[in-house]
């Protein structure tokens, strides 16, 4: 196996997001959990996403899970890595970003990295260095109160600057709209400058092709899926990837649905509300969860008489004030793990009682149960929303399983019925 390109995600939702992005854009592309063992199988592909629950981890821990990835990857022949990061640019001063970014960029021998985690589809863009939810700067956006990584500064690159030990500066709106000569030209004047890393506004697609083309010449580059998208369009330009066929398989896997939502974004709790509509719901009490394995049990008591009557979900996902007040008694990091644990311990029990098909948000949540049940990794199918597909289990043990993992802030109003409408 060759790889047209190998890609690093820093949790798992946004991994699937890749994939599905690279999938659209007509390459084979498989996504794994954590650095392939040698035993598993895997067809040929374009493309591999190697999933790692690296974001909120120490930094030193998520460089050396990087950089182990990356050497994978490399020994696949992949010519360029990408670095998938969040599109919300999830990161505190300490890292995770920008350690990363730099011991890959010493690896990979690049000079200078083209970082962006612009993604017009999906409402994020890059202007003047600074990052916008749909029309609001990042940091008056709902990230601000994100339970992790709160962001309170828009500027990517007084963020990054923070948390790297290169030089960052900025290819502005103006370069890009030139075209990728222009942005070549841009970086070789910044290298003379002394720059490592250049944050690339944009803020439409044929934006993100520019800074692809430009990319790819390169032996790296960070950012969101957008950054993917340009990559995959450079790279199918050249005619050097497969033709493109199905590789899941299409055996249908039916039996009972569970959902599970650990993410507390605005967008999670209305399609939590959204769901109650249609289908039973139980919402967990997360001081219960913290203090004691009682309210694991009370879960799998009330979720088994509804197994194969028809789907279920079960909720630890809490507004900001309630994330506050629980923090606040028990400790960010404690709470936040026996919450994630707790989700993952039910989504194990649920799969024992035969659950096959199972949709979770929250890249937390989603990493958690993903670990919890050790699936190795994903085939891409279909797409439920923008950044979010079908994955069909490859190597499980337990055998065949379709799965949604949803980054918090992603999918309609309806996300869960849209997810089992499309789950076979």
């Amino acid at each position: 196996m060759t790889l047209a390109l190998g890609c690093i995600a820093d949790d798992y939702t946004g991994a699937s997001d890749l994939a599905n992005t690279l999938t659209r854009s007509g390459m084979r592309t498989v996504q794994t959990i954590g650095v392939p063992d040698d035993g598993l199988a895997l067809p040929d592909v374009d493309a591999v996403v190697v999933s790692l629950k690296s974001r909120s981890i120490a930094a030193a821990d998520a460089v050396q899970r990087s950089r182990a990835a990356e050497r994978w990857l490399r020994g696949q022949g992949a010519a360029h890595v990408l670095f998938k990061i969040c599109s919300t640019f999830d990161s505190t001063d300490k890292g995770n970003i920008g350690p990363v970014m730099d011991a890959l960029r010493a690896d990979s021998g690049d000079a200078i990295v083209l970082v962006t985690p612009a993604f017009p589809g999906t409402g994020r863009t890059v202007f003047q260095g600074n990052l916008f939810i749909g029309s609001v700067p990042l940091n008056e956006s709902p990230l601000k109160d994100h339970p992790l990584n709160p962001m309170h500064d828009s500027n990517l690159v007084r963020v990054l600057s923070r948390q790297s030990q290169t030089n960052i500066a900025l290819v502005d709106l103006a370069t890009v709209a030139k075209g990728a000569d222009a942005v070549r030209k841009r970086l070789d004047e910044l290298l003379v400058q002394g720059t490592g890393a250049a944050i690339v506004d944009a803020v439409f697609d044929s934006h993100l092709e520019i800074i692809g083309k430009a990319a790819i010449g390169h032996r790296l580059s960070v950012g969101a899926s957008g950054i993917g998208l340009g990559l995959a369009r450079a790279i199918i330009a050249r005619g050097t990837t497969l033709a493109q066929a199905s590789i899941a398989n299409e055996k249908p896997v039916g039996g009972p649905v569970a959902c599970l939502a650990g993410s507390c974004s605005q967008a999670t709790l209305a399609q939590v509300m959204e769901a109650e509509k249609s289908m039973p719901v139980l919402h967990l009490d997360p001081e219960a969860i913290v203090t004691g394995d009682a309210e694991v049990a009370r879960a799998l008591d009330w979720a088994r008489p509804h197994l194969g009557n028809r789907p279920i979900l079960i909720v630890s996902s809490l507004t900001p004030d309630q994330v506050a007040a629980v923090q606040k008694k028990h400790g960010r990091v404690a709470a936040g793990h026996a919450i994630e644990q707790a989700m993952a311990t039910i989504s194990e029990r649920l799969a024992d009682a035969g659950v096959r098909r199972f949709v979770i948000a929250g890249g937390e949540t989603s990493g958690a149960v993903v670990d919890r049940l050790g699936v190795p990794g994903f085939f891409v199918d279909a797409e439920i929303a923008p950044g979010v597909p079908v994955l069909r289990a490859v190597g499980w043990q337990r055998g065949e399983a379709v799965m949604a993992l949803k980054s918090g802030n992603f999918g309609g109003p309806d996300f869960f019925n849209d997810a089992i409408r499309l789950m076979p």
